[in-house]
């Protein structure tokens, strides 16, 4: 098998212990089928232990994994008559941020994802899925065409943040990032969001700004990444585990601080063990949401978004104590 994380390992060895009895007893023609479906079950209690506990870095390095889904993964296996648009018709085009236009159960949508790369060359070709002004303004314009022709809009967020060099900086980051924010709050049609894998800054945001957030189960969402939490808190960005335990970044603790409206359930070992799997559970939470979003008009649909992040970050104030006790006591002090 490839691609374990490390605490997948006892699965794997003992995956690999099972292909050797079988590939043994077939050469030397004995039946070991009871031994084998004994390993079987011990395989299956092993895994259902593994997978029911996994922890929040756990989550980080499954939300990474190299084999996951992409964007463009799942536009291909969830839409059809998928037609990718290039440019944001001001500098240029930035290959880490994909979209256009597409049929989603026979309706015409607009779609757009953050793209990270299948391998060294296509990374660095899509700066590892982290946009550069030219992305987040490209994906501005497609959701401005959309709102001009009334197409619901369908983003995949999948990055560790904007790009944080130079060159970015140079062409204006902040301000793109800052304007997708103002025009999607704007937009008079629904917006659904998904993060699919690493969810992380501004960059995520900037591609976020929906009446519903959805998260795939081993989905990270967060203001920074752990890395660079890590880096700023203890100024050792190897401490990325630690940072992640704490900073409550993934999809349930999010459902659970209302940032987020659902968890889309992955197959067993992550998304990346089944894509078919995978796009069909996201194309089912899909159409739900844009079910229930298509009776709004365009006021109402702001307005629902205007409520859906106003009501993020409530907390309680404990009821102090009344000024005339309190006034007692510091007379008293």
């Amino acid at each position: 098998m490839s691609g374990e994380l490390p605490f997948e390992m006892p699965l794997a060895e003992m995956r690999k212990k099972i292909e050797e009895l079988e590939q043994f007893g077939q050469e030397k023609g004995i039946d070991f089928t009871d031994e084998i479906a004994r390993l079987e079950e011990r395989y299956k209690r092993l895994e259902e232990e593994i997978y029911s506990n996994i922890s929040p870095s756990q989550k980080m390095h499954l939300a990474r994994h190299q084999q996951r889904p992409t964007s463009l993964d799942l536009i291909q296996l969830i839409f059809t008559d998928f037609i990718e648009l290039h440019g944001d018709r001001l500098y240029g085009d930035d290959l880490a941020v994909v979209g256009g236009l597409a049929k989603l159960n026979g309706v015409p949508v607009t779609v757009l994802g953050q793209q990270r790369g299948k391998d060294t060359k296509d990374n660095i070709a899509r700066f590892f899925g982290s946009a550069h002004p030219e992305g987040f303004r490209k994906a501005l314009r497609l959701m401005q065409q959309a709102d001009k022709f009334r197409r619901p809009i369908i983003t995949f967020i999948d990055t560790k943040g904007a790009y944080p060099g130079n060159t970015a900086e140079e062409r204006g980051q902040s301000e793109a990032i800052a304007r997708n924010l103002r025009e999607m709050s704007s937009l008079g049609v629904p917006v659904v969001c998904v993060v699919i894998g690493e969810g992380g800054s501004g960059g995520a945001l900037a591609m976020a700004v929906g009446n519903r957030v959805l998260m795939l189960e081993h989905a990270i969402y967060s203001v920074i990444s752990p890395n660079g939490a890590a880096s700023i808190l203890w100024k050792d960005a190897s401490k990325a585990d630690q940072a992640a335990e704490a900073m409550k970044i993934t999809a349930q603790d999010l459902l659970k601080m209302e940032v987020i409206e659902e968890i889309i359930p992955e197959p067993k070992g992550g998304a990346h063990k089944n894509y078919e799997e995978t796009a069909e559970s996201i194309r089912s939470a899909l159409l739900r949401h844009l079910s229930e979003l298509s009776g709004m008009d365009a006021c109402e649909l702001k307005e629902d978004r205007y409520r859906k992040f106003r009501k993020i970050g409530e907390f309680e104030v404990a009821a102090s104590e009344p000024i005339e006790q309190q006034d007692e006591q510091d007379a008293v002090l």
